[in-house]
């Protein structure tokens, strides 16, 4: 039996065992090597996706989405989309597929941060923030979802790395994949667990009251 919380301490996190993808990462520069990514992608069972963007220090200014990355169970595209023009063609076939389901976390914003570069139509995808309330999980982030399902704490050390930066570090290329990646089992346990009941939710006290 699992125990789960509906909101999980952050303060525990730092002390849990490091969660990190072990796979092979493939960093995708040209749209030649987009066609080649997605098509191997589109032929496996699910695929997990996110983005980033490099940070940005001065109020008022933003930058677009310098990298997606799309994992499945044991290996990992880094679609480097600075490096290329708008939404690549089979960047947006990938989008738009409606045959492998995609899981995220807060796709919306994704979503919306893709369109800027160029327009598509989202094909099927499922977002985490809506499929953890199923089991009674309020967190909304994935480290902190991660942490409750796995006991393991996912690192955020490179978030406000630079995504635009010539090559991409060891550390941000594992950290890029790790994010993808968590979403495929995140799914993959809650589908488990409510399948089978194999938990226990415990409800925290409500902070209005303490």
């Amino acid at each position: 039996m699992k125990i789960i919380s509906d909101r999980y301490d952050k303060a525990l996190i730092n002390n849990l065992p490091r969660a990190q993808f072990t796979g092979r990462i493939y960093i995708i520069q040209s749209e030649q090597e987009a066609e080649r990514a997605v098509s191997f992608l589109l032929a496996q069972p699910i695929l997990g996706f996110d983005t980033e963007t490099r940070p940005s220090f001065k109020r008022g200014h933003l930058h677009t989405v310098a990298l997606l990355q799309v994992a499945c169970h044991d290996c990992c595209f880094l679609f480097r989309l600075n490096l290329m023009e708008g939404l690549p063609r089979p960047v947006v076939r990938l989008l738009e597929d409606k045959t492998v389901t995609k899981v995220g976390l807060s796709l919306k914003d994704d979503f919306h941060n893709l369109r800027v570069r160029g327009k598509f139509r989202a094909g099927t995808f499922i977002d985490l923030q809506n499929e953890v309330q199923d089991i009674g999980i309020k967190d909304m982030s994935l480290q902190k979802i991660y942490a409750n399902l796995f006991g393991e704490k996912i690192s955020k050390s490179q978030q406000l790395s630079n995504w635009e930066a010539d090559c991409l570090t060891p550390a941000q290329q594992v950290y890029a994949a790790t994010d993808a990646w968590a979403c495929i089992r995140i799914h993959e346990e809650i589908t488990r667990l409510m399948a089978t009941h194999d938990y226990q939710l415990q409800i925290s006290p409500d902070p209005s009251l303490t």
